[in-house]
């Protein structure tokens, strides 16, 4: 059903531009974790994404996702390749030298971790690694812990966007320190993008509503009982907690306050007085 003209003036935003990428959908979602191609598949399309990311280590000869370009409509789809699984500097910039000779994109997103067990990203090699890719041509866009000083760094260093983690990769725990991303979106003037710990629709409004360019998810779509139902809450998610943020909330108010004057009821009830 197309929306009425008033619908259309009221909702109307600008699309989020990160370097060369325009999009006019700030879901991002990924390719990996599904129980088959043809549920992902299908789950894009639900998601109303424009871009999904690939882990370039895992979709070449042997790999785990092997023929995933296969089912990917490259007319529909911007894509965004990631530097997954990656501990150190040299294995992130090599992977992004594959990615954009594999997939003639130089937008990638960043991932340098410090271990297996907590799959946090590593401060210093992410912050390395950007400046490394950066002075190759690069479009970075960096993932990250929600620290804010390190997102100053990481812009200066020119990334692309900062994309901090509303908690550890997988989790599912949702937007943990809402307030550490408010204060990073302060000090830093590029996107700001929430990636990673997202479990469900409310999560994707709650950072939405903060006031972030766009929310990157994965697993929650995938590892849910229904991917292609959950697909189209997150995109729903995602559109809610953006209108929000624009409409401007309400202030919070320690008391109630009267919908209806009380001027106006007294003058309605003095007749039968």
């Amino acid at each position: 059903m197309e929306p009425s003209p008033l619908e259309s003036a009221a909702t109307a935003d600008t699309p989020l531009v990160v370097g060369s990428v325009t999009l006019t959908s700030r879901l991002i979602v990924g390719t990996g974790k599904y129980p088959s191609f043809d549920v992902m598949r299908d789950c894009h399309t639900l998601s109303g994404a424009q871009m999904v990311t690939l882990a370039v280590r895992r979709i070449g000869p042997g790999g785990e996702q092997e023929g995933l370009l296969e089912h990917l409509d490259r007319s529909k789809l911007q894509f965004l390749p990631n530097t997954a699984g990656c501990f150190d500097v040299e294995s992130a910039v090599r992977t992004a030298r594959l990615a954009r000779d594999l997939l003639s994109t130089n937008a990638i997103k960043l991932e340098v971790l410090g271990d297996t067990r907590t799959l946090l990203p590593d401060p210093i090699g992410t912050l390395e690694a950007t400046r490394a890719l950066v002075a190759e041509g690069f479009e970075v866009w960096v993932y990250t812990s929600d620290d804010p000083r390190l997102a100053v760094h990481l812009e200066q260093a020119g990334a692309a966007a900062i994309m901090p983690a509303g908690s550890p990769i997988g989790s599912g725990q949702g937007v943990l320190n809402p307030n550490a991303i408010r204060i990073l979106m302060e000090l830093v003037s590029c996107p700001v993008i929430v990636d990673a710990g997202v479990g469900t629709a409310s999560d994707t409004a709650l950072a939405m509503e903060l006031g972030v360019a766009g929310v990157l998810l994965n697993t929650a779509i995938a590892a849910a009982k229904d991917p292609r139902r959950m697909a189209v809450a997150m995109r729903d998610g995602v559109r809610a907690g953006r209108q929000a943020f624009l409409a401007g909330r309400m202030p919070k108010k320690l008391y109630g306050s009267a919908s209806s004057p009380e001027a106006g009821r007294i003058a309605a009830q003095a007749p039968g007085s």
